[in-house]
């Protein structure tokens, strides 16, 4: 008796297991696409380039002034006190230049401010004996491209310990009458101490290659 009930068990369990084997059970819902992060082709790798040397900067041409001419320093000399300089007129306009005599000059200081001196042709009283400074003026015409020159004389001398000594640091020119004032800056002053005179020289030209 117990032997036919565990027979019917065992075939109905078969019957059963064949019946849900017969069912289709659907496949469960794929997941959803996350975010994915962008794919980059490799790249290939380059060599790094050596630094490159700063090129000198250009220096830049100076700007002709309106009248045709500019001022720069042409030389000096210092002995005993004794101050000789020598400044250039530059022709470096388009047309000739003509120069006659001296020029007329004023002496400036640090912040373009007249200073107090007694500017005056040839020695002035400064010294007896000075190449160029007592010339005799002639009429002149400068090309474009030539030059002409003048010296000025003074002493940088201390006479009186009250009295502030005084230093030119601007040159300010009438080349010829009636032409535009030309300025220069220089690089070394008019020290004039406090003897308040400076003397110069005519015009003269200067020789080119």
């Amino acid at each position: 008796m117990i032997a036919k009930r565990w027979v019917r068990g065992l075939v109905g369990g078969v019957i059963a297991v064949g019946a849900l084997a017969g069912c289709e059970v659907p496949p469960p819902p794929e997941a959803a696409p996350g975010p994915t992060a962008p794919v980059r082709a490799p790249s290939a790798s380059r060599p790094a380039r050596p630094p490159q040397p700063a090129r000198p900067s250009q220096p830049q041409a100076q700007p002709c002034p309106e009248g045709g001419v500019r001022l720069r320093e042409a030389g000096g000399d210092a002995a005993m006190g004794l101050r000789l300089a020598s400044l250039a007129l530059v022709n470096c306009g388009t047309e000739p230049y003509v120069l006659d005599g001296y020029p007329e000059l004023r002496v400036l200081d640090r912040q373009g401010a007249p200073v107090e001196v007694s500017a005056a042709t040839g020695t002035n009283g400064v010294t007896t004996s000075v190449t160029g400074v007592e010339a005799a003026p002639r009429k002149m015409t400068l090309r474009p491209g030539a030059e002409a020159t003048f010296s000025m004389v003074w002493r940088n001398t201390v006479t009186d310990v009250t009295v502030p000594a005084v230093e030119g640091w601007e040159i300010e020119v009438v080349p010829r009458p009636g032409a535009p004032r030309v300025r220069l800056r220089l690089t070394q002053p008019v020290d004039l101490g406090n003897t308040g005179r400076l003397g110069y020289g005519p015009w003269i030209e200067r020789e080119t290659r």
